[in-house]
C-alpha cells in the first residue's frame, strides 16, 4: 500500500535489546493531502531509519505493510514502511521495490516494543 503526504511529527527513536540483539524503531506522522486530511502514524525499524533521514516538513509517498500482534489478549496494529520517496525538491531516494527477508520478524525480547 502507499500513501501521499508531508511528514508532520517524528516522534522520539526507540530502542532496546531483545534475544537477537539491538532494535531501534523511528515512527513518524504524515498527514494525507485528500480532501479530508488524515494522519497516519508509521514506523520504520532498523537500518531503514539512516537510509531515509527523515525531516518534519517534507512530502513524501510512503510504501507500507499492516501487521497486527496480539500482546496481553490486545491487539495492536502497526504500519511498517519500507520504501520512502521524498517528494517536491525532484528527488527520490534509492530503495528496494519489497522489503528485505525478515524485515517483518519482531525483535524477540522481554516485552512488545509499541
Amino acid at each position: 500500500m502507499d500513501v501521499t503526504g508531508k511528514i508532520i511529527k517524528l516522534l522520539p527513536l526507540q530502542s532496546g535489546e531483545g534475544k537477537n540483539g539491538t532494535w531501534k524503531k523511528q515512527e513518524f506522522i504524515i498527514e494525507t493531502s485528500a480532501q479530508i486530511p488524515r494522519k497516519i502514524c508509521f514506523s520504520l525499524w532498523g537500518d531503514k531509519i539512516d537510509q531515509f533521514k527523515l525531516a518534519e516538513g517534507e512530502d513524501a509517498e510512503v510504501s507500507f505493510d499492516l501487521e497486527s500482534r496480539e500482546f496481553n489478549n490486545r491487539w495492536y496494529t502497526e504500519a511498517k514502511a519500507w520504501k520512502i520517496v521524498k517528494k517536491g525538491a525532484g528527488q527520490s531516494l534509492p530503495s528496494e521495490q519489497e522489503p528485505p527477508p525478515g524485515y517483518f520478524e519482531m525483535p524477540s525480547g522481554d516485552g512488545m516494543p509499541f
